[in-house]
């Protein structure tokens, strides 16, 4: 751009030019008035026709619209000749009388001049015109109510909401187009709450309420009704497009045939052969020219297959009927190829058959793709065993013939899960797991007995369908499948391990359908796993017997919660030194009206598999603290929290709120917590602990000295205390060991500053042993079972007199010895 253009574009003194701006801000109004009509998301050969389909139909309907508007306005007039000011009346009846003149006249001279030939300026154009006039007509009857509706009569103020009403409904009729909608129906629903405004009556509220539900209605409806206009239109448009485009195709093939003709006469003998049917079939024309179909069928080397159809097209031959589409395998010098023929009878001038004319196509490499396709789609492309597809399919078949033969378990089914591959696969790399999928399909492979099959049914999830043998077979298969899949693996240089466990099912013993028969198996693959993994397991009725009864418990305890049915039940914990009870452990109970009480290692485990173990954790945090309230205050409660709940970014906040809630002191309680919560190691844990111990809260690590128990665990997460496991109290005479690692652990514990309470004390020489080693405080049936908080006032004054200093030389010699 020059200099002096670019002067005189920014105006004057340099400035902005006004007339641009605001002819930029006068198109960006217009175009967002248009919003509702653009169809830019189309393609491009289809918008013009979009659109000038919309304003067609808005176009068809407006003369009716006209002629509805103009009777309004002469009943307006009539109506209100007596109430309303004569000027006005004459002034909205001229206004109506003109914009219909004009809608009219507009939409004539456009059928008149654009006709089936609309051009994309007239179309734009005609939107426009159509805008402006359906703007002007809104603001005409705005005037209406706020004109009208405060001097009239009760009588003629319901006249006035029902032309209004009326008025706003017209948007259907010109609903095509929507922007034409709303620039009529807004300055009507404006006005009419201007009107309703004006009158200052309290009536007057409750209309422009309804009033406001029936304009949303409207405007809803009517956006709703264009789309689907636009819709019916491009659908139109489209299959118009489509109609050309096949009509295009066939002139073409008509013309320019890809494939070739073909002729024979009354005998069968081949009349015409194109050069292209010559190559196909590998044989010189000179050959073929008299040839009959009936030769180059009987030439073939095979039986045809059950996709061939040259029975029913010799029989059509004969029969001299017309065929179409017919599938054909011929042997050729090149191989087998796959014919598609078409074919009608034709006559001579005398009216006597004189053979066949059709059309031929060579269908060889479309067979061989589908063939390639069907295969692909029932192998899995990672291990090249079948997919889960074609495992229905043969399982379906098998147990049909299971079921067909007899009793006998003639049909095995293992179900594998690779164990240990998701940590093969996130710490090498996802085509790390890839390979070793595949490499655990070529082992598979290896394996299988000529009368089985592998299937990947997905994921790291395998499946292996063994015929005609019994269940010691499908179960030293099972041994032999553990044994190989634990070798290791080396990818990239890399060594990788993993296990599998395998769960056994039979047909028709176990089940006699594929989808049972996969799912006892899977219940045997869980209790496999539930059993430590690397193992077999076979289906037996008591693993159904066990999920119903997990089924039943989870739909139980969420009622039992609300009902009442579960409870807290309090064990003392008693320091080792004095003998006063220094707090309690809350323990959860839950019994079954009729059916007895449930066990918590059967309870817990469900509810945590469901995630309703966080609900059973928030209730129990309210009523441990609630029933706290009642103790001494030097007594503190512990609440066990499954690592489920522990994890979760909200923790920290439920039990702040019911600390607040129940007005226990933060250092009141003690939140117990197990070292399973510190193997996923989620950033929550550790701000979890962080805020409780910030608050006050205490942190217990409980069954320390099992599972893990790393010493890393103490100097990394911040803990208070730590329970060491009933396990080495059981055998704590017998065993001098046991008393060695607690020893130990006491020294670690006081060194970083960690009180101790051992679990499991039940007789007073572990009591004596434990104080010579320090430990803070204990539990266990010595001192008390888990009790109802009713009683727990009583119980501490009982254990505080039955643990008061007393001689016992001779025992304390005993237990000296020991130590």
């Amino acid at each position: 751009m020059s200099r002096e253009t670019s002067a005189a574009a920014a105006g004057p003194a340099g400035g902005p030019d006004p007339a641009r701006q605001s002819r930029r801000r006068t198109g960006s109004l217009l175009g967002r008035l248009r919003g509702p009509d653009t169809v830019d998301a189309l393609p491009n050969r289809y918008r013009l026709q979009v659109r000038t389909g919309l304003l067609d139909e808005t176009l068809k309907l407006a003369t009716y619209s006209a002629v509805t508007h103009l009777i309004i306005a002469l009943a307006v007039t009539y109506f209100f000749w007596g109430s309303a000011s004569h000027t006005y009346l004459l002034g909205l009846l001229a206004v109506v009388a003109a914009l219909i003149t004009a809608t009219t006249y507009t939409t004539w001279l456009y059928w008149r001049a654009y006709a089936g030939t609309a051009s994309e300026r007239s179309v734009r154009w005609g939107c426009r015109i159509s805008a402006g006039l359906a703007f002007a007509l809104g603001l005409a009857w705005a005037t209406m109510p706020v004109v009208l509706f405060t001097p009239c009569s009760s009588e003629e103020r319901l006249l006035v909401v029902a032309i209004v009403a009326g008025l706003i409904s017209d948007a259907y009729v010109v609903g095509p187009l929507l922007s034409v909608s709303y620039l009529f129906a807004v300055p009507v629903i404006v006005g009419s709450f201007v009107g309703l405004a004006r009158s200052g009556e309290p009536i007057a509220l409750s209309i422009g309420f309804l009033l406001a539900v029936y304009a949303v209605f409207v405007v809803t409806s009517v956006r709703r009704m264009s789309r689907l206009s636009c819709q019916r239109i491009l659908d139109r448009v489209r299959v118009e497009d489509q109609s050309e485009t096949i009509g295009l195709l066939l002139n073409a093939f008509e013309a320019n045939a890809s494939d070739w003709l073909w002729e024979t006469d009354e005998t069968g003998q081949f009349q015409h052969v194109s050069t292209r049917m010559a190559d196909v079939l590998a044989r010189p024309v000179e050959t073929l020219q008299h040839a009959r179909f009936q030769a180059l069928l009987a030439g073939r080397r095979e039986a045809p297959i059950e996709a061939d159809q040259s029975v029913d097209l010799l029989e059509r031959l004969r029969g001299g009927t017309p065929f179409h589409q017919l599938l054909i395998a011929i042997d050729t010098p090149a191989g087998r190829r796959w014919l598609r023929l078409s074919g009608k009878p034709f006559l001579d001038q005398g009216g006597r058959f004189a053979g066949f004319r059709g059309v031929g196509s060579d269908m060889t490499e479309a067979r061989r793709t589908e063939a390639h396709i069907a295969f692909l789609a029932t192998r899995d492309p990672m291990t090249g065993l079948s997919n889960r597809v074609m495992f229905h399919a043969v399982a379906s078949e098998a147990c049909a013939a299971a079921v067909a033969q007899g009793p006998a378990p003639v049909v095995s089914l293992l179900y594998l899960d690779l164990d240990g591959f998701k940590t093969v696969n996130d710490s090498i790399g996802h085509a790390a797991g890839d390979a070793l999928l595949g490499q655990v399909g070529d082992r598979l492979r290896a394996l299988l007995p000529a009368d089985a099959q592998a299937f990947r049914l997905g994921g790291d999830e395998f499946a292996i369908l063994q015929r005609g043998r019994d269940a010691a077979a499908a179960q030293a298969l099972a041994e032999a499948i553990i044994g190989a899949l634990r070798e290791p693996y080396l990818i990239d240089g890399v060594r990788a391990e993993i296990g599998v466990s395998i769960g056994i099912a039979c047909a028709p013993a176990d089940a006699t359908d594929p989808e049972d028969l996969l799912r006892k198996a899977d219940l045997a693959l869980y209790s496999a796993k539930e059993a430590g993994k690397g193992r077999w397991r076979d289906f037996d009725s008591g693993l159904e017997v066990r999920v119903q009864r997990r089924r039943e418990l989870d739909e139980a305890m969420r009622q039992a919660l609300a009902d009442g049915e579960m409870t807290l039940h309090y064990q003392p914990l008693v320091s080792l030194q004095d003998g006063h009870v220094v707090g309690c452990e809350a323990l959860l109970r839950w019994t079954r009206p009729g059916l007895g009480p449930v066990s918590p290692a059967e309870l817990i485990p469900i509810a945590e598999g469901t995630g309703f173990v966080v609900t059973i954790g928030r209730w129990a945090l309210r009523r441990a603290c609630t029933e706290a309230l009642t103790w001494p205050a030097s007594l503190r409660v512990a609440v066990n929290i499954s690592s489920v709940h522990f994890r979760r970014p909200d923790f920290f906040a439920d039990v702040a709120a019911v600390l607040a809630e129940t007005g226990l002191a933060a250092n009141r309680l003690e939140i117990e917590i197990t070292e399973s919560i510190f193997l996923a190691n989620t950033p929550h844990v550790l701000d979890n602990l962080r805020s409780l111990r910030a608050l006050g809260v205490r942190i217990a690590l409980d069954d320390f000295g099992t599972g893990y128990s790393s010493l890393s665990y103490l100097t990394q997460f911040p803990v208070d205390k730590i329970k060491i496991d009933r396990a080495f109290v059981r055998d704590l005479s017998s065993r001098p060991e046991c008393l060695t690692v607690i020893a130990a652990i006491m020294v670690i514990a006081r060194d970083l500053g960690i009180d101790v309470t051992v679990e499991g004390v039940e007789t007073e020489q572990q009591a004596e042993l434990l104080r010579l080693r320090r430990c803070d405080s204990a539990q266990g049936f010595l001192y008390s079972p888990a009790r109802p908080p009713g009683e727990i006032p009583g119980l501490i004054e009982r254990i505080r007199i039955a643990c008061a200093p007393r001689t016992a030389a001779p025992a304390e010699q005993t237990v000296r010895a020991v130590a």
